[in-house]
């Protein structure tokens, strides 16, 4: 007997073959009526969403666990007009990427094609399932989808509600399917699913990333752990760096580029660290330094060496004064995750430095981390921010969602030397 896992597999894979060469009027029209159900059946998410976050709350979780969970109004309205955002996009799927003729007159296309069946491992953040519902509908792929126990009330509501309107848009029927079982088997038996699931994309924190990485026969794409920091130096424009600073850790510090370690030049930390850590205070957030930020800051704790690994994903920050640019670099070298950097400087030869030396997927000057994102980019919706550097690194939309062929046209060549003229094969007429 099958499990669900498998068998849904199966009836992606089908749909998947279909998926691909469905036109991009239907596409889009498909976006469309799932943006449309969405915000037709709003009083229904919010529903299952609240089952869920009653569960939550019963169990204890975490408030930047709830407030990932926590879908409303405006959120589901965002989630819709991100659909409508994919719609605007161009369709990857047969963008020729590359062409020539050879001298042999071969000519030479390479276009851009579906990846097949996504599979998508994630915790429970809801919105990431009609992201990615949406994203791989464009792309051309079939998708399947397990998410966070947390939140399967949430997400049983927004695929049913997903798939019906896709459906009578002109979809594959299995192109969009959800694993309902909730326990880490389902979760494995996907990891295990080579010739069923093309790729694996984990989104969550680092032990379930890791865990998919070590387990996964199947090709993953990793996304990214967000142990971001903001390097503030010498030459910084201070007011610019507070705004900086203060967004890049409080706007929504329960997500991925938020800042998680501050920087400070050691010639600025006196005059910049005193009203920076009062904003911070007053905005609930718990400091941890070293000697010299807790000299400076009394509401500071000491920094352990696990906190520069950590990330809080909460209304916690580490922070650090450095003494000199090298050691700014040195210090994210050896603690970052390679998701998002930034520098806030108004030093040309330090901005160049900066963005050279600094090997992650997104490296700012004088703005916030917060925006390495999908919409942010122009890309719409995104499937994660890549860390890794194949195939696809930082915010993943459409084309990160796309593969490649080469189709070649000939008129006859054959490669090589030709037999002799009595011996070479013919089809007597």
């Amino acid at each position: 007997m099958h499990s669900e896992v498998r068998i849904k597999a199966g009836a992606a894979k089908e749909a998947a073959t279909v998926l691909g060469t469905v036109s991009t009027a239907v596409k889009n029209a498909a976006l469309q009526a799932i943006a449309d159900a969405l915000r037709r059946e709003t009083a229904q998410i919010l529903e299952a969403n609240r089952l869920d976050m009653e569960a939550a709350g019963a169990k204890g979780l975490s408030g930047a666990f709830i407030e990932r969970l926590m879908l409303d109004e405006s959120r589901v309205e965002s989630m819709s007009r991100g659909l409508e955002e994919l719609i605007g996009l161009a369709d990857p799927v047969g963008e020729v990427v590359d062409g020539r003729r050879l001298p042999n007159g071969l000519e030479i296309v390479k276009v851009r094609v579906p990846l097949g069946v996504v599979g998508i491992i994630y915790e429970s953040r809801p919105n990431v399932t009609v992201d990615a519902a949406g994203l791989c509908l464009k792309a051309g792929n079939a998708v399947i989808l397990r998410g966070g126990s947390e939140a399967i009330n949430s997400n049983k509501a927004l695929v049913g509600i997903a798939t019906a309107a896709a459906v009578e848009a002109g979809v594959p029927k299995k192109a969009l399917q959800l694993i309902e079982t909730t326990n880490r088997a389902a979760a494995e038996e996907m990891m295990g699913l080579a010739g069923y699931i093309d790729v694996l994309i984990p989104r969550g924190g680092a032990g379930l990333i890791r865990t998919v990485i070590e387990k996964a026969k199947v090709p993953v794409i990793e996304t990214g752990v967000g142990n971001c920091h903001t390097y503030v130096d010498a030459a910084a424009d201070l007011n610019m760096a507070a705004r900086i600073a203060f967004n890049a850790k409080v706007q929504r510090p329960g997500v991925c580029n938020a800042m998680e370690t501050l920087l400070i030049h050691r010639s600025i930390a006196d005059i910049f660290l005193p009203d920076m850590c009062h904003s911070f205070r007053q905005a609930g957030i718990e400091i941890r330094g070293d000697e010299t930020v807790c000299a400076l800051c009394k509401e500071a704790v000491p920094a352990t060496e696990e906190d520069w690994y950590t990330e809080y994903l909460a209304l916690t920050l580490s922070i650090k004064v450095v003494d000199d640019l090298n050691e700014a670099i040195a210090h994210i070298r050896k603690y970052g995750s390679g998701h998002s950097e930034a520098i806030v400087t108004g030093n040309l030869a330090a901005a160049r430095r900066f963005t050279r030396e600094i090997d992650a997927a997104a490296v700012y000057i004088n703005a916030s981390t917060r925006f390495t994102d999908g919409s942010e980019f122009g890309l719409g919706a995104e499937i994660g921010i890549s860390t890794q550097k194949l195939h696809a690194r930082g915010p993943m939309g459409l084309q990160a969602l796309t593969s490649s062929k080469f189709i070649i046209a000939g008129e006859g060549q054959i490669r090589g030397a030709c037999p002799e003229e009595g011996v070479r094969p013919s089809v007597k007429k």
